[in-house]
């Protein structure tokens, strides 16, 4: 056959073979096309034309419309996780009625509603043959569709075989981090607060007093009503170096700059005793139920108890520089002083020796609070060569953990809502931190002084702080939450805006 020829007929041959060799007969017992072209005497290799042309051919065609079966993935469909196929559910006790009734639950929750509830032709009920999922029709069966059993179904979980034992764990979503806000939510002015790290001039009682040492002076501050009441004129001659309220709230003291220790009646305003025994300024007190501890730059620590006439019961020698740091522990059995020879000491009621020498600190330690959750654990901060934060088991003086904070740690104190502390920093970031223990995270850092936060005190609700700085300013922290079962706070007048003096 020539090439015109070959192009007529619209078959595209090799060089050698006939259009005859490939002649279709549709007679019965006539083999294949391609079975003959396979068999002649000559074969060639065909083109993908040639072959594509002898599938195409009207037999091929007709053989289409009944196609193979299709073949479903069965890691897919998940069945072979199943053995009920296989064998049948267990008997519960009881049997009957319970057991069917649990079969066809079972059945539904696993494969639809389709093969949950029917039954074969001619079956009774309660018989417990039921048509299986590979023979009873389902629209569902070969079409992929998102596993919601485990969101949707109360029976997901261990009585589909898929509790893996996190369940209840991805179930829950992850808790987010509680918010603390960044700006303070009141500002007083306090002119003449000192910048003097080894001072304590603030704090609050439990009876929602603010008190606060300007200069030669100290104030009140009602939070309930932000009135400002001057408690006390020391004179030109001395000045105020460190107030504290008694754990009752009614008595205050302070410590002077000549070295005395007044105590006042803060509900009337009147002075109730002095108490001397300092040769220098008494830069920090400390009460216990009983006791009042005041500690000096001449290195001692004196203990004064109302109800004896002497100035002083004992004194406390350990310490080589100015005492700058005092806290009773809440149960009032231990005293831990901290002072500028870089020392932490722990004292008892009794001696006059220190239980514990803790000396682990490079710098001055001011910074001390005992935890209210947990007995003998004690924090305390170091200055600027230092900047850490250590903790610490007082029953056996060892060293649990410690952070480095990277600024001068100037006050700590315990949440008694939360296990979480705060902060507060001096050179160079003058920042506010708040921690979460015993994991030490950061649960936010605030930022808004522009001198050293020397002063920290705590709300009695335990939800806010006041913060003082050399920059004159108190400022008011929103940072813990409040305890579950306890009153919302009545004090509006605290969470007023705006900026306000105290004197």
């Amino acid at each position: 056959m020539d090439s015109n020829q070959r192009r007529k007929s619209g078959i595209n041959l090799p060089a050698g073979m006939s259009e005859t060799s490939l002649r279709l007969n549709t007679g019965a017992g006539s083999p294949s096309p391609l079975i003959r072209a396979l068999s002649s005497p000559s074969p060639r290799i065909m083109s993908p034309r040639t072959i594509s042309n002898l599938t195409s051919s009207p037999s091929s065609k007709s053989a289409g419309a009944c196609s193979d079966r299709f073949i479903p993935c069965r890691s897919s469909s998940r069945l072979h996780t199943f053995g009920l196929l296989d064998k049948p559910s267990p008997v519960k006790e009881g049997g009957g009625a319970n057991n069917e009734a649990y079969t066809r639950l079972l059945r539904c929750e696993l494969f639809g509603p389709d093969f949950g509830f029917s039954s074969p032709a001619g079956g009774t009920k309660g018989s417990g043959s039921y048509s299986s999922p590979a023979s009873s029709p389902s629209k569902n069966m070969l079409r992929f569709k998102t596993d919601s059993s485990g969101q949707n179904s109360p029976y997901s979980g261990s009585i589909l075989g898929q509790d893996n034992g996190s369940s209840s764990e991805s179930a829950t979503p992850p808790k987010p981090p509680r918010k603390v806000p960044k700006t303070p939510h009141k500002v007083l002015d306090a002119p003449s607060l000192q910048d003097d790290f080894y001072l304590n001039l603030v704090d609050w009682s439990s009876q929602n007093v603010l008190a606060v040492g300007l200069g030669s002076c100290v104030y009140l501050w009602t939070a309930t009503t932000s009135k400002v009441t001057k408690l006390c004129d020391l004179g030109p001659n001395d000045g105020v170096c460190s107030v504290q309220w008694t754990r009752e709230g009614s008595y205050i003291s302070v410590g002077t700059s000549l070295g005395k220790v007044q105590v006042w009646d803060g509900t009337q305003c009147k002075k109730v005793r002095t108490m001397g025994g300092h040769q220098t300024r008494t830069g920090v007190l400390a009460w216990s139920s009983r006791i009042l501890s005041s500690g000096s730059r001449d290195r001692n620590i004196l203990q004064h108890d109302l109800r004896v006439p002497s100035d002083y019961i004992s004194k406390l020698v350990g310490h080589k520089s100015e005492v700058c740091g005092l806290k009773w522990s809440h149960d009032d059995r231990e005293l831990a002083s901290g002072g500028n020879d870089n020392q932490l000491l722990v004292w008892n009621q009794h001696s006059t020796q220190p239980l514990l020498k803790l000396t682990e600190h490079t710098a001055a330690v001011k910074a001390i609070a005992w935890s209210p959750h947990q007995s003998n654990l004690l924090v305390s901060g170091g200055g600027t060569a230092d900047r850490c934060i250590r903790f610490w088991n007082t029953a056996n003086g060892s060293q649990l953990n410690h952070v480095d904070t990277g600024s001068q740690v100037c006050n700590l104190a315990w949440s008694k809502n939360v296990n979480e502390l705060v902060s507060t920093h001096g050179y160079s970031q003058n920042q506010i931190m708040v921690w979460k223990y015993p994991t030490l995270a950061k649960v936010a850092t605030l930022t808004g002084h522009s001198m050293r936060v020397l002063y920290l005190a705590m709300s009695p609700d335990g939800q806010t702080i006041v913060t003082g700085a050399g920059d004159e300013t108190l400022r008011f922290w929103n940072v813990f939450p409040s305890v579950k079962s306890q009153a919302p706070v009545r004090d509006s007048g605290l969470w007023s805006l705006g900026r306000t003096q105290i004197r």
